[in-house]
């Protein structure tokens, strides 16, 4: 997203009510945080400013891609894969993104910059969609269940109001999971959990089926198109 650029961006809509939260708070209270991007693109690019492109919605994203403006501001792109299929919810998503960020400064300050907003107008050619959340990394219990066999499910879960995360079903290996903050830009729906796991087959009808889950959307993912998993976990396990 790119606050300096509009008010209301073609891709989402803004939590205002976070983002000034934000603005307002103390640098002593600041401190990092993770950007979990769902992404859903445009076919083919289609350029505010009216210019001609034979690029699809895919590659214009790819062309914004801030990787080296992240690392400038000591934000590290923890994750990035395609989707595979699609178990639950909507709309239809293509691509799952994280980012580290070390503080919601460092956040405002990449909207600032001159180079990210030249970029930027690829990201808003391309997307047609995306829900970014502002997530912090929970921490599991000691005792996992071995990662053996089965696919990477991205869960991203809304509970009954009062109620949590609930019981594992049977074979589910956790890799990492997320309490979410917010949605930073989206629509008007609030999650409460983002979650990776190694699920088998098997075990897919009874994770979906977890008890007070109001509603959910949960992703198979590429495995042939994906960064490293380690580095999602290793970034948690070293976080500051």
């Amino acid at each position: 997203m790119n606050l300096s650029d509009s008010a209301n961006p073609r891709y989402g809509t803004p939590n205002w009510d976070l983002l000034q939260r934000w603005f307002a708070l103390p640098a002593a209270e600041d401190g990092e945080f993770w950007a979990v991007n769902l992404m859903r693109y445009r076919p083919f690019a289609d350029y505010a400013d009216g210019r001609e492109s034979t690029l699809t919605g895919v590659e214009a994203d790819d062309v914004y891609s801030p990787i080296a403006i992240l690392e400038d501001l000591g934000a590290i792109p923890a994750f990035g894969v395609q989707v595979a299929r699609q178990l639950a919810g909507e709309p239809e998503w293509h691509r799952v993104a994280i980012v580290r960020y070390p503080s919601r400064a460092a956040f405002f300050d990449m909207q600032r910059r001159p180079d990210f907003q030249e970029a930027h107008v690829h990201k808003d050619a391309g997307m047609e969609f995306t829900i970014v959340m502002s997530c912090d990394p929970r921490e599991l219990p000691a005792e996992q269940p071995a990662v053996g066999h089965g696919s990477l499910v991205m869960s991203v879960r809304r509970f009954a109001e009062g109620t949590a995360s609930t019981v594992e079903a049977e074979g589910v290996a956790p890799i990492a999971h997320f309490d979410v903050e917010g949605p930073m830009v989206g629509d008007e729906r609030r999650w409460h959990e983002v979650r990776f796991d190694r699920i088998p087959d098997a075990a897919l009808a009874a994770h979906m089926a977890a008890d007070s889950v109001e509603e959910q959307i949960v992703l198979v993912l590429d495995e042939e198109q994906v960064i490293d998993i380690g580095v999602l976990v290793d970034s948690i396990a070293t976080r500051s």
